[in-house]
């Protein structure tokens, strides 16, 4: 056990609040913008493989930056870091809420997105590794049962907020909301805005640093190794799977130079990023069974909203509603997670868990134009309660079994894993969603031409020539 842990010298529930104020910010930012797509292909003119980019590109950054996320935690200061990450989160957040509407500017909404990214990809890793260190092995369930009930709420209720937000003007205590997209930023940017001004007083340096000498080669090959192997996944919804120079050789490429780096840090007496934690048994099942939960999240949180709003026709804010109960259902079963981990253990609540969660996906697979929402919205709010009762008893598991010092090695491990594993089922369905729509929309041409126009002119054919009377 840690020695801050032990003895905490500071007030660790106002540095919580700082970390959970800033995580709400970043956990908005990752997945609120699924409602929002339809709306944004209107406004920049973009088809719905472009406007994913805001999505996948966000999350191909994320998981460059959370290796690199366990060298920071223990090398700067835990004031001093979440200080320039809620900055840079700042900064992101602006970036694409001043981007103007047209297809050429696109490319600076996406750049916004992965200076957010960036932030986020410390911000989150950071607040499990704060909490492992600030809290003694006996309350660390309770903490990080608070860290999932805030951070896996906000994703949940960004799509329903989001909606709300599009669906028409509001006025808060004086102050108008546009139903513009520039909005949906709008309470991000509060959060955040907060997080910083508090950071100076109520953060404190909970992680001791230690000189580590930065390994350039190892920095080199995860950030460029996971950079192409995620960026092959997200030109795949555009390229498609037979691309060589988008998608094959990026792919390869990336696993290449991710195998290097496997083998280096095996190598190195003071690894870049310690992957002797995947030897541990008991830390490498749950984070396997937390990759499959986090997959099964993701996927359908980015795809409905499409569905409802294109293929439905909802309105962003019935689109979010459908979801919204999804978000009640999640909210309500963590806390409930949390003791039944306790009691019963994680091997029993996660297979109960899946089991409810399988349940709740199998129906999307027979989903029609004429659905019900009543039953996709009952299906949603199943997946969220089975996805609920793993992911923070898995998290909770595969860290209580590694010692203390390796919290943010494990907690990269894991936090890179789930990252990749959210950008390549997003940009899978992506893919698929895209093709579809390729393959089954009219021609340019056949939209343009008027079926009616040959019967207004002189027929050509001889058969359909009148004769006149002799």
């Amino acid at each position: 056990m840690s020695e801050v842990a032990s003895k905490p010298k500071y007030n660790r529930t106002l540095v919580m609040v700082v970390m959970i104020t800033a995580a709400i910010s970043g956990a908005l930012m990752q997945t609120s913008l699924g409602t929002a797509l339809p709306t944004l292909m209107k406004a920049f003119n973009i088809d719905l493989a472009t406007a994913q980019q805001a999505t996948t590109w966000f999350l191909l950054f994320n998981g460059v930056m959370v290796p690199l996320s366990a060298y920071l935690a223990n090398r700067v200061s835990t004031r001093t870091l979440h200080l320039a990450a809620y900055i840079l989160l700042l900064a992101g957040i602006v970036i694409s809420m001043l981007t103007p509407e047209n297809s050429g500017s696109w490319w600076i909404f996406v750049l916004g997105r992965i200076v957010a990214a960036i932030a986020v990809g410390i911000i989150l890793p950071l607040l499990q590794i704060v909490i492992i260190n600030m809290y003694a092995p006996k309350e660390r369930g309770a903490a990080l049962g608070v860290m999932g009930l805030v951070v896996g709420m906000a994703p949940a209720f960004g799509p329903t907020l989001t909606g709300w937000i599009l669906q028409n003007n509001h006025t808060i205590l004086g102050f108008t909301l546009s139903d513009q997209w520039q909005s949906i930023f709008v309470i991000p940017l509060f959060f955040i805005i907060v997080a910083t001004a508090l950071t100076p007083f109520f953060m404190k340096n909970v992680v001791k640093t230690r000189k580590i000498k930065l390994d350039i080669p190892s920095l080199v090959l995860s950030t460029v190794g996971f950079g192409f192997f995620l960026w092959g996944f997200t030109n795949v919804s555009s390229q498609g799977w037979g691309d060589w120079g988008e998608v094959i050789l990026p792919i390869a490429g990336g696993v290449v130079l991710l195998l290097a780096f496997v083998w280096r840090q095996l190598k190195l007496p003071v690894p870049f990023l310690d992957v002797k934690v995947f030897t541990k048994k008991n830390f490498t099942i749950p984070t396997v069974a937390l990759l499959l939960a986090t997959m099964a999240m993701y996927g359908v949180e980015m795809m409905l909203p499409v569905y409802l709003q294109n293929v439905r026709g909802l309105s962003p804010f019935n689109s979010g509603l459908t979801l919204m109960w999804g978000a009640l259902f999640m909210g309500f079963m963590s806390p409930v997670a949390g003791v039944l981990y306790n009691k019963v253990g994680v091997k029993r609540l996660a297979f109960v868990g899946f089991a409810i969660l399988t349940l709740g996906t199998v129906p999307y697979v027979f989903l029609t134009p004429t659905t019900s929402t009543v039953i996709i919205t009952v299906m949603y709010a199943l997946r969220m309660a089975g996805i609920a009762m793993v992911l923070m008893p898995l998290t909770t598991a595969a860290m209580a079994a590694l010692p203390d010092e390796k919290a943010p090695d494990g907690t990269a491990a894991n936090n890179t894993l789930r990252q990749v594993a959210s950008s390549v089922v997003v940009a899978l369905l992506t893919s698929v969603v895209q093709n579809i729509i390729n393959n089954q929309t009219p021609a340019k041409s056949l939209k343009a031409t008027d079926p009616c126009s040959m019967l207004r002119k002189p027929s050509r054919l001889p058969w359909m020539v009148s004769k006149s009377p002799s």
